[in-house]
């Protein structure tokens, strides 16, 4: 049996503006895109290397590179690439080629294999860059339209910065993200500004790993768990310390795992956020399926971007819609 051929390219997307959370500011987004063709036919999956996690885009390429010759032999197929390559960027963007792939093949959408009816459009967070006070009060008058916002915090004034995106968007929804920046001696002011403010969720206030003094408070804003999640096999250990998890493709390594954590979260009765990583609508489509059912939607990658890929996913304000076969799916 010969399997599909695999191909893997490194594009780059100018940001608009710049990207900034409390690791560090970005003007670009370098994406690796795995590219699967057989028959004519041919499937895509896009990632973003996280340097959080030890990932380099020269290791994500080579990653999927080292996967090529087996899927062309026939030794790898979709259902293999969990046992073949470990959760990451690299297995995301190679098991999302090959549910694009399959979609091409057969006719039939992606999301009907994977146990939906129909998609939705979807309601997605606008992220706001960490900055002063002031110039996040200025970025939330800018998005005050917007139904939902997400706040990137992690720095000393961050109850400042929650009361002045507040004052600036009084309307909208906010979710605030730390990305691990605060600390057990500035969490009570922290969580404190954030229940004044009315925000509705809080992501991974603490670092993963030192996270236990969530354990022992009173939560009266919803705390979710990021970077403390990978697998479904860390939903147990986490119901203590949070009651939601952002499921990111490229963390679980790929659309399969994503859909499979989802179902286990909802299990355990965590809410669900899904999230991505500053990408294009080509990261962001198959993601699309994992978040029908949940609670909070992040999915704003294009709408951070000076330029997407053609074509895209298709955003009226804060509505995206689902993907057109031409893009993925």
């Amino acid at each position: 049996m010969t399997g599909p051929h695999l191909s893997v390219a490194v594009e780059r997307f100018p940001i608009a503006g710049s990207f900034t959370i409390s690791r560090g500011s970005r003007t670009e987004a370098v994406v690796v895109t795995a590219t699967l063709t057989i028959d004519g036919a041919t499937g895509r999956g896009e990632c973003v290397p996280y340097a959080r996690y030890g990932e380099t885009v020269e290791g994500v390429v080579a990653a999927i590179e080292a996967v090529g010759p087996a899927i062309a032999a026939g030794r790898i197929g979709h259902a293999d690439l969990a046992g073949a390559m470990p959760a990451g960027a690299a297995r995301n963007a190679v098991d999302c080629a090959f549910w694009d792939l399959a979609a091409k093949r057969s006719g039939v959408p992606a999301f009907r294999v994977a146990g939906l009816d129909a998609l939705k459009p979807l309601v997605t967070a606008y992220t706001l860059s960490l900055g002063t006070p002031d110039s996040m009060a200025e970025a939330a008058r800018a998005a005050a339209h917007r139904p939902l916002l997400k706040v990137k915090l992690g720095g000393d004034g961050d109850p400042e910065r929650i009361r002045a995106v507040r004052a600036g968007a009084p309307d909208a929804m906010l979710i605030v993200d730390a990305n691990e920046g605060w600390t057990p001696e500035n969490l009570a002011d922290n969580l404190a500004a954030a229940e004044a403010a009315g925000v509705r969720l809080i992501e991974q206030p603490l670092p993963a790993g030192r996270d236990g003094a969530l354990a022992g408070i009173a939560r009266r804003v919803p705390v979710c768990a990021d970077e403390s999640l990978h697998g479904s096999g860390d939903l147990a250990a986490l119901r203590d310390r949070y009651d939601a998890v952002n499921i990111k493709l490229d963390k679980a390594g790929g659309l399969t795992t994503a859909l499979e954590i989802v179902a286990a979260a909802e299990r355990a009765g965590l809410a669900v956020m899904v999230g991505c990583m500053v990408g294009t609508s080509l990261a962001m489509a198959p993601a699309i399926l994992a978040a029908q059912r949940a609670d909070f939607v992040d999915l704003d990658g294009p709408l951070l971007l000076a330029r997407d890929r053609a074509p895209g996913l298709r955003y009226d304000g804060s509505t995206v819609y689902p993907p057109e076969p031409a893009l993925w799916g």
